[in-house]
């Protein structure tokens, strides 16, 4: 089922925020050029995660019409903030980074939130029409 697939990609994505977030405090306190290079490698892996949440969402939606999730949500880091992430390498960049991970995460666990209630919801359902068939 595509909610299924849906929230295994996003819990999949949260775990890699999570572990961004991680190497970004370290980066933070001077980890240097390697602990940034991890850091958008994790940030990356959950963008890609988040793609595939996100068509498996839509999926979802088609079966479901009435699920709502945010529409749109990914790591957005942006290429100047990216390239003065690795050059510059400062708190501030640092600081910038972890905020614009924070907000993904954010988002992720709103949506993870909403597809864990939908699919709580159907099984319901499917219990009360399996309880339904079995009284017949």
């Amino acid at each position: 089922m595509a909610g299924r697939e849906a929230l295994s990609a996003l819990e999949r994505a949260g775990e890699e925020l999570h572990s961004a977030k991680n190497w970004g405090i370290w980066d933070m306190l001077g980890g240097g050029f390697l602990s940034t290079m991890v850091k958008h490698s994790k940030i990356d892996d959950a963008s890609e995660l988040m793609e595939l949440a996100q068509s498996k969402l839509q999926r979802f939606q088609k079966e479901l019409m009435d699920v709502q999730v945010p529409a749109r949500f990914r790591v957005e880091i942006g290429n100047f903030l990216t390239f003065a992430d690795f050059f510059f390498d400062g708190i501030i960049a640092d600081w910038m980074v972890q905020s614009r991970i924070g907000e993904a995460q954010e988002q992720v666990e709103e949506a993870i939130r909403r597809v864990r209630e939908a699919l709580r919801i159907l099984d319901d359902m499917e219990r009360a029409i399996d309880v339904g068939y079995e009284e017949v």
